[in-house]
């Protein structure tokens, strides 16, 4: 049989971005030779990028570990499992016994968002473990929208989208989606979906200080100056109640704080913020009365307003704005999502709402936000002595010392642990300080579902893949992986992986059949568990999940889930889910028949099932202890006055901020040969008249000097970046010794947050600032 016989194809959801394009893999033995895109997919329709392209050559990477790592003699050696689970046990368990479990920090990195295991375990681990100190790449990134979601509607995961396919006006403030493919709005072909928009007749706004693909492909563009996006948002909403243009419509009556609101933001108006936005005032009045006069609009974020000083009131301001147009929970508009995973919807009513500051970090007393400390503070907790130092690092798919702000201190307070464990599938800068690396295998050998990232999705949509290619006899499964680490943890080394999974379809079950609004109220545990079906320990709780969850069977209950749910749901909003699962448009239906989602439902569906568009679900969605939107929230009112002091403060000459490649996502994925390359480079983008004032040249070095250190970089003069501002990408810096990726190191850039301290935070989500913050520039000769 020749080499092409043996060749077959695959379906595998791609794992590199928020996306979640459905992938059609060419397989050979055991190899991925191909990708691309699914055209039958209910989500995605075909739609690739590159980074979905190269699947094969990032699956196959030849630096990618295969077996763990564990530190003799100060060298880390290849082990067996056994020998590795060992280490574990013998280095975390006496730590937690002697010092109690604050001792030990849970450091959980982005990719973990990508994989089933990563959305399973991690909390299982943290409720085995009982530590204070978890940090995740949140608080590098989109914290400050949980913070304000949580306190306007409760739950810190009720994240509007914006309604993509239905809306007339999009304003979008420091994204860049035709780079990144679109964030906390999980959309696949996002850049099709912005042409769309236009070529209907409707508007696109974009407000950043470089001209990016997406500013180029607007309707206008506001080149901001860098972090005054809450003073441009104020001054909109400011317009709003001047002009009387502020309608929240149908919320009027779910609303609280509009008048508390309308006199706070009375002294940011378009004049008092214009010198410090670089926008005119006029400009500003348009837009508003464009957003207000809009038939359904948008406002949408992401990291450019996020990882700012006023990442939160931005962010609660992207909200309010939604609000007071009336774009708020209606089609076109900005809608939350309902995920198959998600819980079944509830009554309306009151609920326990959202606490910020339930504990502080024990060095600079920084205020937990959704149960996470600031990244940015991981190196000062482990350089402090005394009580409640941490001694030990649980680090999950995470690469600190490149992506938090001042990774040498951090790199320098690593090698001083008692103990650290890193589940990573390469040797990167901060896995070669553990004592003992897992490596998880390559993503065609795992089973896909994405948890995080249906709850973001444009449209309500149901995805699973089995493993492409069988796990290979020396990995272990990264479901394994992690449970293996919850019961080293947990003191229960040695005992079978399974009992993780067990318990937490126990103690689910057990919840459900105790809450009289559950479809399985009252019904023997033993019998439910008996009937979940699945292969895996992850496949029989995605089963359970799935069968609970909104769209779900039931176990057989009359209706399903569903009639149990709609008490407290619109009707409307499940009977069109429901309309839409038994058939729709584009070929995406399927016959759901009386029976709701379960495993065995899905996997008849390999292409995905599609559970039709976006509905309101306001108020039930509202979890605030009013059970209304809590419009103008005390911490919120506690930070304002800081953001009205910023109308004073003179702009810095330079400041930097960071940019999206296409071909890269964050530090893990410069190992990948056609990743890196082309435009994806790591160089110092200057404007003209900067580079002329500063002596810079195109294609020579710079030295670039802030807070936190300096280092040299090679300039590009453009004019896509506005002046007063210069740009680095993130995720750079392959040059420390002791990692193992040929490819990356051999075009290392550099590491764009060595030049922060981690002093510059976002008070409210202690979200670092990583853009926007003032620099100083120097030809180096």
């Amino acid at each position: 049989m020749s080499h092409h016989d043996a060749a077959r194809t695959a379906l595998r959801i791609c794992p590199l971005c928020e996306a979640t394009c459905g992938l059609t893999l060419t397989i050979e033995g055991s190899r991925v030779t191909g990708a691309r895109g699914d055209r039958d997919d209910v989500f995605s329709q075909g739609f690739i990028c590159p980074k979905g392209a190269s699947f094969g050559e990032l699956d196959g990477d030849p630096d990618r570990l295969r077996t763990p790592l564990v530190r003799k003699d100060g060298r880390l050696q290849e082990a067996s499992w056994d020998e590795a689970f060992d280490a574990v046990a013998a280095g975390l368990r006496p730590l937690i016994e002697q010092y109690g479990p604050n001792a030990v920090g849970v450091v959980l990195g982005n990719p973990n968002v990508h994989t089933m295991a990563g959305a399973l375990y991690p909390p299982v681990l943290l409720t085995t473990l009982r530590t204070r100190n978890l940090f995740t790449a949140s608080t590098l990134d989109q914290m400050p929208k949980h913070v304000s979601s949580g306190l306007l509607f409760g739950s810190a995961v009720a994240i509007p989208v914006p309604d993509l396919d239905r809306t007339d006006h999009l304003l979008l403030l420091g994204a860049n989606p035709l780079e990144s493919n679109g964030s906390l709005c999980t959309a696949a072909d996002f850049p099709g979906k912005l042409k769309a928009l236009r070529r209907r007749g409707g508007k696109l706004v974009v407000v950043d200080p470089r001209r990016t693909r997406t500013a180029k492909l607007a309707d206008q563009h506001l080149a901001i100056r860098p972090g005054t996006d809450a003073l441009l948002l104020a001054a909109l909403t400011q317009v709003l109640f001047e002009e009387k243009l502020a309608d929240p419509g149908r919320l009027d009556e779910h609303v609280d704080g509009l008048d508390e609101l309308r006199e706070a933001i009375r002294p940011f108006t378009p004049e008092a913020v214009a010198e410090a936005c670089d926008i005119p005032a006029d400009k500003i009045r348009t837009i508003a009365r464009e957003l207000a006069a809009a038939p359904a609009a948008a406002v949408y974020g992401r990291i450019g307003s996020s990882t700012v000083e006023y990442g939160t009131l931005a962010n609660w301001l992207v909200d309010v704005l939604n609000i007071l147009t009336g774009n708020l929970d209606r089609p076109g508009g900005a809608l939350f999502p309902l995920a198959a995973t998600d819980r079944a919807p509830r009554p309306a009513g009151p609920g326990k709402g959202f606490l910020l500051g339930r504990w502080h970090s024990r060095v600079s007393a920084h205020p937990e936000a959704k149960g996470e400390l600031p990244m940015a503070a991981i190196a000062e907790e482990i350089e402090t002595p005394g009580e409640g130092q941490i001694r030990a690092i649980i680090s999950l798919a995470a690469n600190p010392v490149l992506s938090a702000p001042d990774g040498n201190r951090l790199d320098t307070a690593l090698a001083g642990l008692d103990f650290m464990v890193s589940v990573d599938p390469y040797l990167n800068e901060t896995s070669r300080r553990a004592h003992v690396v897992l490596p998880p295998p390559p993503p065609s050998q795992s089973a896909h579902y994405d948890f995080a990232f249906t709850a973001f999705s444009v449209r309500n949509q149901v995805r699973y893949t089995r493993p492409a290619v069988p796990l290979e006899e020396d990995r272990l499964d990264e479901s394994e992986i992690l449970a293996r680490l919850v019961l080293a943890v947990g003191g229960m080394h040695g005992a079978e992986p399974s009992a993780v999974d067990a318990m937490v379809i126990d103690s689910t079950l057990a919840k459900a059949v105790a809450d009289p609004l559950s479809p399985v109220h009252g019904r023997d545990p033993k019998e439910l568990a008996a009937q979940l079906t699945g292969r895996t320990g992850p496949e029989r709780r995605l089963d359970l999940m799935l069968r609970l969850g909104p769209y779900g069977d039931g176990f057989g209950a009359q209706g399903g889930a569903h009639d149990a749910a709609r008490e407290g749901a619109r009707e409307g909003a499940r009977e069109g889910a429901q309309e839409s699962v038994q058939g729709s448009a584009h070929g995406r239906g399927t016959d759901r028949g009386a029976h709701g989602l379960s495993l065995e439902r899905l996997l008849a569906h390999p292409h995905g099932i599609d559970l039709g568009p976006l509905e309101s679900r306001i108020p039930q969605v509202l979890k605030t202890r009013s059970g209304r939107i809590e419009l103008f929230p005390e911490p919120i009112a506690a930070d304002l006055p800081r953001l009205r002091r910023a109308l004073g403060d003179r702009a810095a000459a330079l400041v930097l901020v960071g940019r999206r490649h296409l071909r890269s996502n964050n530090s893990w994925m410069h190992n990948v040969p056609t990743l890196n390359s082309g435009t994806n480079r790591c160089t110092l983008q200057v404007h003209p008249e900067d580079a002329a004032r500063l002596g810079l040249v195109d294609g020579a070095t710079a030295r670039v000097t802030a807070d936190g250190g300096a280092f040299d970089v090679p300039v590009e003069v453009t004019d896509t970046v506005r002046t007063g501002v210069v740009s680095l990408p993130h995720g750079w810096g392959h040059d420390r010794p002791g990692t193992r990726m040929k490819v990356a190191a051999a075009s290392p850039g550099v590491n764009v947050n060595q030049l922060l301290d981690g002093s510059r935070l976002d008070p409210l989500s202690g979200t670092a600032v990583l853009n926007g913050f003032p620099v100083e520039v120097a030809p180096v000769d």
